[in-house]
């Protein structure tokens, strides 16, 4: 990535720097050969220059996805967490019901963006994401849908733009690391 592109308000644009990330699956029926959007996630992270701290896949219980998640932020090489899976509306679907209650702060922007570039990929069954994002901790933490193709979508559209310091005009990653 170049380093001397002006940057907003004409500031030289920050190097990049490698975050420290995790990703939980959510799955009753995935194991690691499987999950495939686990993978997904992590090819296109660690590609990013990000690394992935562990990977981890628990099943659709309200406490193993809560008692994952708040580890995770506990850990100071943390940056961001990425939870994929059960974001539906089954009655299994019981990822933000276990993690929204944690946020410090809710951001509802991500949530809405990624709805409406998901109605532009499969129309108005978009409305049926309860995909999610917050901060605890100081952690950005991100609920996405368990389909590969939600998870190249959010990964692409948001997600990877928002942990580059360089990304005009501000980015979490230049926000909550001095970037």
């Amino acid at each position: 990535m170049p380093t001397n592109r002006n940057h907003a308000h004409g500031h030289a644009r920050p190097p990049f720097r490698a975050l420290g990330l995790k990703i939980l699956t959510v799955s009753d029926t995935r194991g690691r050969a499987e999950d495939r959007s686990g993978d997904f996630l992590e090819a296109g992270l660690t590609a990013a220059g990000h690394r992935v701290l562990e990977r981890r896949i628990v099943k659709d219980e309200a406490a193993e996805i809560r008692a994952a998640v708040q580890a995770w932020a506990a850990e100071p090489e943390v940056f961001a967490i990425l939870v994929t899976g059960g974001t539906g509306v089954l009655p299994r679907d019981v990822t933000p019901e276990a993690v929204e209650p944690l946020y410090d702060k809710f951001l509802p922007g991500f949530g809405e963006l990624f709805r409406a570039l998901s109605f532009q990929e499969i129309g108005a069954a978009a409305i049926q994401s309860r995909a999610s994002a917050g901060l605890i901790g100081g952690r950005v933490v991100f609920l996405l849908p368990g389909s590969v193709n939600a998870c190249r979508l959010a990964l692409e559209k948001i997600i990877l733009p928002q942990l580059d310091a360089g990304t005009p005009p501000c980015s979490f990653a230049s926000l909550l690391c001095g970037g």
